[in-house]
């Protein structure tokens, strides 16, 4: 495969890139600055400089032609405020579907987050906005005619992957590592039955790959 991915220098999405390239597929990625071009080819990874919020959709369009599949793995993060947010994981989504489309590419795989992600915690305005935006792009997904799979994983973490998951379209909110969400999302993007759903993932004690193929199995019945 040839794998687009917006976030290519973030948690998830440096890991899903070396995840990729170790199976032989090819990746790459806009990134902002640089000195991040420098980093991830320490680790094997391409990337170019841009910023998909400045891009254009045709310019978007044009880098990522000949993909065979778009993963958007980005997030503000909480800088910038509100007005990155809505940008980057609001409004974000939705430009790269326009593009794909343009593109002629269907495949489009989003990481958003667990609906009810530190309820208990009561967080503050920030974060519900984040929470909104989230949902915002999620719908501008599921209304496009793209080939889309939306994962929400639990509260991420930087511990070393386990390879063990709770996989399905409702989980308890827990907390999962990003590699294991990289992981999960290298399995999605090789199985095509697996299409036009939401899962939620967390860590739990079945592999992954065993985790993908009983959702793989579930929605091929009639």
């Amino acid at each position: 495969m040839k794998v687009f991915v917006i976030g290519i220098a973030g948690g998830v999405g440096h890991r899903l890139a070396k995840a990729l390239i170790a199976k032989g597929d090819d990746v790459s990625g806009p990134v902002r600055r640089p000195e991040q071009i420098d980093a991830l080819a320490q680790d094997g990874v391409p990337s170019f400089q841009g910023d998909f919020l400045a891009m254009s959709i045709d310019e978007l369009a044009q880098a990522m032609a000949g993909s065979d599949a778009i993963v958007f793995t980005a997030g503000a993060g909480g800088k910038g405020g509100a007005a990155a947010t809505t940008a980057i994981d609001g409004e974000g989504p939705g430009k790269l579907a326009k593009a794909a489309i343009k593109a002629g590419i269907t495949r489009f795989v989003l990481v958003s987050v667990f609906p009810e992600a530190w309820r208990e915690r009561h967080m503050n305005e920030s974060f519900e906005h984040y929470m909104v935006q989230k949902k915002r792009a999620e719908i501008d997904l599921v209304q496009s005619d793209l080939d889309w799979v939306i994962l929400r994983p639990s509260a991420l973490t930087n511990d070393p992957g386990t390879g063990l998951v709770d996989l399905g379209l409702a989980q308890v909110h827990h907390e999962i590592t990003r590699d294991d969400v990289a992981a999960t999302i290298v399995d999605l993007l090789e199985t095509p039955k697996i299409s036009r759903i939401i899962l939620e993932v967390t860590a739990g004690s079945t592999t992954i790959g065993m985790a993908v193929e009983a959702v793989a199995r579930s929605a091929a019945k009639p």
